[in-house]
């Protein structure tokens, strides 16, 4: 049987994978590249900015962010798959899996 996580639990979480996230320098050669077509600068930083926005006001996203959040997850669905090692994928997997985490939370009722 597998033990539920808490919503606490989940919210520690991905506060730790953001705190280990943004002590990770972007991949300079990367600054103004596209790949898939999206701007690698602007993904890293939208995408950053909406879990750090989810963190702050303590695991809950505003229709405005869920759906933004949403958006940087399908463009980083795009872009992974035509990175190459070069383009160090293994940063570009953490930023997913924290999006993933935060979009996968439950979120109240925000109308």
């Amino acid at each position: 049987m597998m033990a539920s996580v808490s919503k606490e639990t989940a919210f520690e979480a991905v506060a730790r994978l953001y705190q280990g996230f943004m002590k990770l320098p972007f991949p300079p050669r990367l600054a103004g590249a596209d790949r898939a077509g999206f701007d690698l600068v602007m993904l890293d930083s939208d995408t950053a900015a909406w879990v750090s926005i989810w963190i702050e006001n303590g695991g809950e996203l505003e229709a405005r962010g869920r759906s933004g959040l949403l958006r940087c997850i399908a463009r980083l669905d795009q872009v992974i798959p035509v990175l190459s090692e070069t383009d160090h994928p293994e940063y570009w997997h953490h930023l997913h899996e924290m999006a993933r985490l935060v979009a996968d939370f439950p979120q109240a009722d925000t109308k």
